[in-house]
């Protein structure tokens, strides 16, 4: 016999999560992060997106704990390359922009001109599964942002981070446990952003 009630509460567990799931500051996030084990499975969840045309028009990319530290210097050298003499406080930054996380993964696009799907509609899977990526790290327990920065954009940068041509940087997924609690932000009202068409 189908017990409706334990559904019913693991749906509203689901719709609880949902509703109040929020990003952690990379800056705030800690050991411990997931392992290998536990990397492999958000990525299978990851992977279960809306996808016209089965193109998996995306890829992961993991950067262990040594190749971070080197596209830290990679970071800082490039920053200093186009902005000139930067302070310490500049140098160190970028030197920690792939270390502020236990865990980096890259999210990485390769939308490209089809004769049946639309570009636009790879480019969205795409961010579906980053989205997806997240939650699958929240849900088993850990803390996570979704970072971009100027290294994302930067075509220098573009080998270091595993990219092939065409290819363009969806999101860096930094993923561990935070070291502060969770806050609150503002949140868009439901009627600035929701509209209903009648006929």
């Amino acid at each position: 016999m189908h017990d409706s009630t334990a559904a019913n509460r693991r749906h509203d567990e689901v719709i609880e999560f949902m509703r109040t799931r929020r990003s952690v500051p990379a800056r705030v996030l800690a050991a411990p992060g997931p392992d290998e084990a536990e990397i492999r499975r958000m990525v299978e969840i990851a992977m279960r997106v809306p996808d016209h045309g089965k193109l998996a028009p995306w890829r992961f990319v993991r950067y262990d704990s040594a190749y971070c530290e080197r596209l830290g210097s990679l970071c800082e050298a490039r920053a200093v390359e186009l902005n000139g003499a930067l302070g310490e406080e500049l140098r160190q930054a970028e030197r920690e922009r792939f270390t502020r996380a236990p865990v980096v993964i890259a999210v990485v696009s390769r939308a490209a001109p089809h004769p049946k799907i639309p570009e636009w509609e790879q480019v969205l899977s795409s961010g579906a599964a980053a989205m997806s990526l997240l939650i699958a790290a929240n849900a088993m327990g850990y803390d996570a942002q979704w970072l971009t920065e100027w290294v994302a954009y930067d075509e220098a940068m573009a080998p270091a981070l595993g990219l092939r041509p065409g290819e363009r940087i969806v999101g860096f997924l930094q993923i561990g446990t935070r070291t502060l609690p969770k806050t609150e932000r503002e949140r868009p009202v439901l009627e600035d952003v929701f509209s209903v068409m009648k006929g």
